[in-house]
């Protein structure tokens, strides 16, 4: 029955597929779930948001465009995945679900980031467009709260420094990451994983 509404709720810490490749020997991306590996887990994942999405909501099909509001409920704030990269294996699992026909169809999307250390989850409400619309507004604070600061990500670190007391950025010679050595040299750069990944070429040689 196509209707203009649906609310999911998928406890959990949710966790996200977006730095995960596998390929099969043609080529194409596919998300195994029996292999026994560690990433069988995103396919796992995506089953039982399907699951789950169909037992909260039967004889649901929602076919038409949609705005979406999803909030994320992490376990701890310190640890957790990158919040935009979350709607991919929701979305996909939503879809697997049939209770959405594709996930194109979502035209609207707002996501909130909050924490939850007994009960980590997400809730996602879908409306249809025909019948919704969305109104939002961003408002200054009267009292300023404590701001939550972010670090540069682990792989990253030692890729560039932002001087603040002149504001210019200086890039830092390239770090071998078997050896951890500067490569100051760029012919000795040997760059693996689509280019996110710099070797030095006498720790290449000792691979091979």
């Amino acid at each position: 029955m196509s209707k203009d509404y649906a609310k999911i709720v998928i406890q959990g810490s949710p966790i996200t597929k977006s730095n995960f490749k596998l390929s099969n020997l043609k080529g194409r991306s596919i998300l195994p779930f029996n292999s026994g590996k560690y990433h069988d887990r995103y396919a796992i994942y995506e089953q039982q948001i399907a699951y789950e999405a169909r037992i909260q909501n039967p004889n649901t099909v929602l076919s038409e465009s949609l705005i979406a509001i999803l909030k994320v409920y992490y376990k701890s704030q310190k640890r957790h995945p990158d919040t935009t990269n979350i709607p991919k294996s929701i979305f996909d699992g939503i879809e697997k679900s049939g209770l959405i026909i594709n996930d194109a169809q979502i035209r609207s999307l707002i996501i909130e980031e909050y924490y939850d250390s007994e009960n980590p989850r997400f809730e996602l409400e879908l409306f249809a467009e025909s019948k919704y619309s969305m109104d939002f507004q961003i408002k200054k604070r009267n009292t300023a709260e404590k701001p939550i600061e972010y670090n540069p990500p682990s792989n990253k670190k030692n890729s560039s420094l932002f001087d603040n007391t002149v504001g210019k950025k200086h890039t830092l010679s390239p770090t071998c990451e078997i050896c951890g050595k500067s490569i100051k040299d760029e012919k000795d750069i040997i760059y693996g994983n689509k280019g996110k990944t710099l070797i030095c070429k006498p720790c290449l040689k000792k691979l091979l």
